[in-house]
């Protein structure tokens, strides 16, 4: 099985391992309060299923929901790969979830990359706008924010590709940590002359950080990412970067 991608700057085309050398793919989603956010989390870990059924596709959660991931990692053998369902460099990806597959010794296992920035959330994210009726307007690309500042540097370099694919101005703003806020970039492009601003739900699940983000002020508000088949593309293309990793490694 070969796996590619027709959009430019993609990792290039991969020989599937051997099944019986695959390593299991755990997805790490970060929970939430919301029922609705762990029911579009589901939605998306049974996708990634069907479109790889030869894998072990695990979900994992970093709290609030169960199973928690060190209990998934008790559960498995050999070799596995954590994607993280988190749209940026910060404490969790580079820390929490590295710390934790580290503790379980029984696993050889690699952690992927964060989601974002990438070309395919901007497809995402473009169709979720285009869904809520966005015309042309503005954008506020409304994100989680992180103290860590890689995580701005990764939320302002999405809101520049989606701004390359809609042709409009496109900013960051933040629901949580960071600045400025999603309703100060919504205000700041309406005195700027803007009748009309759209808001971007640059989050992977419903939850209270969507609701932060809809209640802004933005004329229309997207959808968060959710169960979006390119999100399942990506995650899978972060897995599939782990293994062309260890077959460089080992060559």
């Amino acid at each position: 099985m070969t796996i590619t991608t027709s959009l430019p700057g993609r990792v290039a085309p991969l020989r599937v391992l051997h099944a019986a050398r695959r390593p299991a793919l755990v997805l790490v989603a970060h929970g939430s309060h919301d029922p609705a956010a762990a029911a579009e989390i589901g939605l998306l870990h049974a996708r990634v299923r069907r479109a790889r059924p030869e894998l072990d596709v695990r979900l994992a959660h970093l709290g609030l929901n169960d199973p928690r991931l060190p209990e998934v990692l008790d559960g498995l053998s050999g070799r596995v790969v954590l994607v993280p369902l988190l749209l940026g460099r910060g404490y969790h990806s580079k820390t929490d979830i590295p710390r934790t597959l580290a503790e379980a010794g029984h696993l050889a296992g690699q952690c992927a990359a964060p989601l974002g920035p990438d070309p395919l959330l901007t497809e995402a994210l473009a169709d979720r706008l285009a869904a809520a009726g966005w015309w042309g307007e503005p954008v506020v690309l409304a994100a989680s924010g992180s103290r860590d500042p890689e995580a701005a540097l990764d939320s302002e370099a999405q809101a520049a590709l989606l701004s390359a694919r809609l042709g409009v101005t496109v900013r960051p703003g933040y629901v949580a940590a960071g600045g400025p806020s999603v309703a100060a970039r919504v205000a700041e492009l309406t005195a700027e002359g803007h009748t009309r601003v759209a808001v971007a739900s640059y989050f992977t699940a419903p939850g209270d950080f969507a609701r932060l983000a809809t209640a802004a002020g933005g004329a229309l508000i997207s959808a968060p990412l959710g169960d979006h088949p390119l999100l399942a593309r990506l995650v899978l293309e972060r897995y599939q970067a782990c293994l062309a990793r260890t077959v460089r490694a080992v060559a």
